[in-house]
């Protein structure tokens, strides 16, 4: 056989393996696809922190019929199949449930990802002023690559609570008419020195200082230009310096995500990591009928930096409130909890390398993930020899394979790189140490991590399809 021959027959199976989700979709389908995506580009605009995404799921939540758990379990009241509960941890994470037909000791399908995204947060002690230019002391959160976040427009997000215990939502940057903030450069033509350095020294962490202003306060003979920001603070919040030490500050991009492409087929926003995966499944559960087994969708904090804390996946929270469900359904007992969290299934839900034409060399072209070839599954992650991996059982992998078949979902299979390139991890091992059946699935995405990523709306539109078909039939 020729090498032109042989060349033909690799692309022609490739092309099987990995079918293009435009290419099924009629006007209808074409049309809901779009509609979606226009639903998330809002909800990533409006969301860009932790709390936000908590308070705008809890909102969809409840105007689809959803009651907060809390309220049943303070009345002791029962649950039944078909209700719809959930439940909030710290303002910072969310639960949902939809309960199924079957015992909860039969397990539950789970969709669990995060809602919190690399980003820069302010210190407890932030305000300086310095040459009189008022500037905001920062620590930044997650794997960012720092030069990436100067001379862009930022915004402050967040939330400030008073000793009273008064809690303050901050915004600042995101009115159309209103100011925004940054952090600044080195102008290129002093920069000689700094060009020589790596790229992960050109900006340093202590070095993103964000500017405030630089008006002194009239009247003011110390520290004039800080005092101003101070009386400007107090009349629109009515908040004091002291009480930055008791907040929750976020520095991230101001203004809203983008279509993008000329065929505005993609999205460009702040945070998709994760939260594209975190608002399919919620729009998933909310949108599922009355299942069989217990639905839930988890959306979890501080996955960026290693699932830790309270609101993390590492605590105690899922667990707990499984127990309070099983309580309320009349279903509870230890054994009875253990065997319901082993008996379930969770598509661990997190972004995935999107192959880059500009970048080729990370990737090997077989096995990864490329734009509008549908849902990823990613049988494991980790770095070099799979290390910090939950890896998938064939036997598991053959029942998601079949589930997106029989569904018509588009799916893909990917590794995150080529081996001994990099790597990552997600939340999966941490579900997997209750011996449930857990994969990580997602969304493929450019600039992963960056201050502006970029998604397909395909692969948005299949993902949700994918969770819907996975409540229904795990």
């Amino acid at each position: 056989m020729s090498a032109k021959k042989t060349e033909k027959k690799v692309e022609t199976k490739e092309k099987g393996i990995r079918q293009s989700a435009w290419e099924k979709y009629d006007e209808k389908a074409l049309k809901a696809c779009f509609d979606l995506s226009e639903t998330y580009r809002q909800f990533i605009s409006d969301c860009k922190t932790e709390r936000e995404c908590v308070d705008e799921s809890i909102r969809q939540a409840e105007e689809a019929g959803y009651k907060n758990l809390n309220k049943l379990i303070l009345n002791k009241e029962k649950l039944n199949a078909g209700d719809k509960v959930y439940i909030s941890n710290m303002g910072k994470a969310l639960a949902l449930f939809v309960i199924g037909k079957k015992p909860l000791v039969e397990g539950l399908n789970i969709l669990c990802a995060h809602i919190d995204s690399p980003r820069i947060d302010a210190k407890q002690v932030p305000l300086y002023e310095d040459t009189e230019i008022a500037m905001l002391d920062t620590h930044y959160y997650g794997g960012i690559k720092k030069y990436q976040w100067v001379t862009l427009p930022l915004a402050i997000h967040g939330v400030v609570v008073k000793e009273d215990g008064t809690s303050v939502n901050i915004c600042i940057g995101e009115d159309e008419e209103g100011p925004v903030i940054g952090i600044t450069d080195l102008l290129i033509h002093l920069s000689a020195d700094q060009l020589q350095k790596t790229a992960s020294k050109v900006v340093e962490g202590e070095d993103l200082n964000v500017m405030l202003g630089s008006m002194p306060l009239k009247g003011e003979e110390k520290e004039a230009v800080k005092a101003n920001i101070l009386k400007i603070l107090k009349d629109k919040y009515d908040i004091e310096e002291e009480d930055f030490l008791s907040a929750d500050l976020e520095i991230v991009p101001a203004g809203k995500a983008k279509h993008y492409g000329l065929d505005s087929s993609m999205i460009m926003g702040y945070g998709q990591d994760d939260r594209v995966c975190a608002y399919t499944s919620l729009k998933a559960i909310l949108d599922a009928p009355a299942p069989d087994k217990t639905a839930c969708c988890l959306l979890v904090d501080k996955e960026e930096i290693g699932s830790v804390g309270a609101t993390g996946m590492e605590s105690r929270f899922f667990e707990n409130v499984v127990a309070e469900v099983m309580n309320l359904r009349g279903e509870y007992n230890e054994l009875d909890l253990r065997r319901a969290l082993a008996n379930s299934r969770m598509l661990s839900s997190d972004v995935s390398a999107a192959f880059d034409p500009n970048y080729p060399s990370v990737n090997e072209k077989k096995n990864t993930a490329y734009f509008g070839k549908g849902i990823v599954f990613n049988k494991y992650t980790g770095s070099r020899g799979k290390s910090g991996s939950n890896e998938a059982t064939a036997e598991y992998m053959a029942a998601i394979r079949k589930i997106m078949k029989d569904n018509n979902i588009t799916f893909q299979t990917a590794e995150l790189g080529k081996v001994d390139q990099g790597g990552g991890g997600t939340i999966a091992y941490i579900a997997a140490n209750y011996n449930m059946e857990v994969i990580d699935s997602g969304v493929a995405v450019m600039n992963m991590h960056a201050p502006w990523e970029i998604s397909c709306k395909a692969d948005i539109y299949e993902a949700y399809l994918g969770y819907k078909a996975f409540l229904k039939d795990a």
